[in-house]
């Protein structure tokens, strides 16, 4: 896939994240209510050979661990049987960094989102590995799966490393843009945070330029500001690797404030 999720090592053209552009339906148009249309894609599927151990963790792991968009509208605290902190992450790659944040912090429930099978069976062979508990993870579009979830219900949405589409031509398919800043707006609790990370600097600036006038958000930072790297966001190689070559890695953050 072109969306990269750099965190989890994935080449550029491997990786998921997704969005969509905020449409009226004809429906929608007669209602005058707002409804989701499929716009322009922010990822481009590629086939992708799993591994036998990816595909024995599908199979033993899906049942408990998987969630469908046909299962319709979700309720977290149904979903984890409790009322906990709940993340989203959406274009978690191949999951080894949410696995990780999910082992470190049991008291919260994970859900991850990825469009890319091998990514979605290395996550779940990772978790088994683990032996968490508090992961489920959907493979389709997140445009999709931000639908089915409620108002209000989300404490934090995690989107690390998406394609930066360097290109001007290309800059229309970047997944952060003012329609994806209030989908998330929506199921965002109250004082809800949104995390953003990237390694490409151009594409922080864009991010920024974005959320600093998004109605409902308040950089933590400060206006123009990113944030030190959290000690919960998970180092991995490739941002490893990156730093000795003299990357720079810029995390931000926004929290909903109406």
């Amino acid at each position: 896939m072109t969306e990269e999720n750099q965190n989890n090592d994935l080449p550029q053209e491997e990786s998921a994240s997704q969005e969509s552009e905020v449409a009226l339906s004809q429906e929608g148009k007669q209602s005058g209510k707002k409804e989701y249309r499929r716009g322009i894609k922010s990822f481009v599927i590629r086939a992708g050979r799993l591994t036998k151990g990816q595909e024995g963790a599908l199979e033993r792991q899906w049942p408990t661990m998987g969630m469908e968009l046909e299962d319709g509208p979700i309720d977290p605290k149904q979903v984890f049987g409790r009322d906990g902190h709940v993340v989203v992450e959406i274009g978690y790659g191949m999951g080894q960094s949410l696995v990780q944040m999910a082992q470190a912090a049991p008291e919260k429930d994970f859900i991850g989102i990825e469009v890319h099978l091998p990514g979605v069976g290395s996550l779940l062979n990772h978790a088994e590995e683990a032996g968490v508990t508090n992961l489920r993870t959907y493979k389709d579009d997140a445009i999709e799966v931000l639908k089915l979830i409620p108002d209000n219900s989300i404490d934090t949405v995690q989107l690390f490393f998406p394609d930066p589409w360097h290109k001007k031509k290309h800059h229309k398919r970047r997944i952060v843009n003012a329609e994806f800043a209030q989908t998330l707006r929506r199921i965002l609790k109250p004082g809800g945070i949104f995390h953003m990370a990237t390694d490409w600097e151009p594409y922080s600036e864009h991010m920024l330029e974005v959320m600093d006038v998004a109605e409902g958000y308040e950089n933590i930072a400060g206006k123009g500001q990113c944030v030190d790297r959290p000690d919960h966001r998970p180092y991995t190689k490739f941002e490893k690797r990156g730093e000795r070559k003299g990357h720079g890695v810029w995390d931000i953050m926004y929290k909903k404030i109406g």
